[in-house]
């Protein structure tokens, strides 16, 4: 099966590429390689990937629709679109707007219209956000729950994009599945993300700030669960039923979230080094990916919320290559994060 991957040598994108390279699928990849973070941590993903049989490689901003246009006349057997690239980061959208309503918004749409005339177009999967949860006080979070209320402009991108997903599936019955994300951490991390920000201050003794006076939790969700359930969902199209369009939201987080203060804790117990936490600031802009998502013992869909458990005894390397050295190993069982070990030996440095 020929699958069309954009944001491949992104984090996720590049873990999703990879499990289905090994599968056997012939993936085509697509990634403008823009410099939000260190351009070295993408081209060293991608040069993974290129090693691997059955990988394409374009390099196209998907907000390009002529672009995407003359990709997709060139690769006719594409039958299936995982639609990963976004810009990323919730503090990021404050600083650049128009960054996200370009990436987020310009892009989905360029991504629907080349879904709706690829000749055998048959699934879109695509990434929404825990974010779009927003100013929700209940919980813990169910899909039926209201998402209304953005409290970040990257949210509202997000929520967006459902809605432009919905109203293409409705128009021209087209499948779709969406995504949300609760906080993905693992191998090959984007180095912007809280876990690795804490790791390399805390190395270089430097101070940290935490949020909402360190009283937070989040659903951290190690990243093999994330790809076993972007296959499942690109293996699994919905099907128009009882007069709705065939169109489906999922949560995909862990089942058990964890104190922030204790993954600090963790991670000043792998460096040897205790935290300089500088200020407790009064509130957080992306304070919605916390506590557990809805579950049962069995993992099943509940109230259509897909929840996958941490691998037990998942022992992996972050990354393999880092831009400052770090290498970060996660130890995971049922119960969450056990433990993170951080140290500066045996990383691939590329100049």
């Amino acid at each position: 099966m020929t699958v069309l991957i954009t944001g491949t040598a992104g984090f996720i994108g590049y873990h999703v590429a990879k499990a289905l390279l090994d599968r056997g699928d012939e993936i085509i990849g697509v990634d403008n390689l823009n410099k939000y973070y260190d351009v070295r941590l993408k081209e060293a993903r991608l040069a993974l990937l290129q090693a691997k049989n059955n990988f394409t490689f374009h390099q196209v901003d998907i907000s390009n629709y002529a672009a995407m246009q003359n990709l997709a006349q060139n690769e006719k057997n594409i039958r299936r679109i995982i639609h990963l690239a976004a810009q990323a980061g919730v503090r990021h959208s404050i600083e650049k707007p128009f960054v996200y309503v370009q990436d987020n918004l310009v892009g989905h749409m360029s991504i629907l219209e080349i879904c709706r005339n690829l000749p055998n177009f048959e699934h879109l999967v695509y990434a929404s956000s825990s974010s779009v949860y927003g100013g929700n006080s209940k919980l813990p979070f169910s899909i039926g729950d209201p998402t209304d209320h953005p409290v970040s402009l990257y949210a509202a991108t997000k929520k967006s994009n459902e809605l432009m997903s919905y109203c293409y599936s409705h128009l021209y019955e087209m499948c779709q599945t969406g995504l949300r994300f609760f906080t993905v951490y693992g191998p090959w991390g984007r180095p912007d993300m809280a876990v690795y920000l804490f790791c390399k201050l805390i190395s270089e003794g430097k101070p940290i700030s935490v949020f909402n006076q360190g009283d937070m939790q989040r659903d951290f969700t190690y990243i093999d669960d994330i790809v076993s359930g972007v296959i499942a969902a690109l293996d699994a199209p919905p099907f128009k039923a009882d007069g709705e369009p065939p169109v489906r939201l999922y949560n995909i987080g862990n089942n058990n979230s964890e104190p922030l203060m204790r993954v600090i804790g963790l991670i000043e117990e792998g460096l040897g080094k205790k935290a300089d936490i500088l200020n407790f600031l009064d509130h957080d802009v992306e304070n919605v990916d916390i506590y557990k998502l809805t579950y049962n013992e069995k993992q099943e869909v509940i109230d259509n919320s897909l929840v996958r458990l941490t691998n037990s005894s998942a022992i992996e390397s972050y990354p393999k290559y880092s831009p400052d050295g770090l290498k970060i190993a996660f130890i995971s069982d049922e119960s969450g994060i056990n433990n993170i070990y951080i140290s500066h030996d045996e990383c691939v440095s590329k100049e």
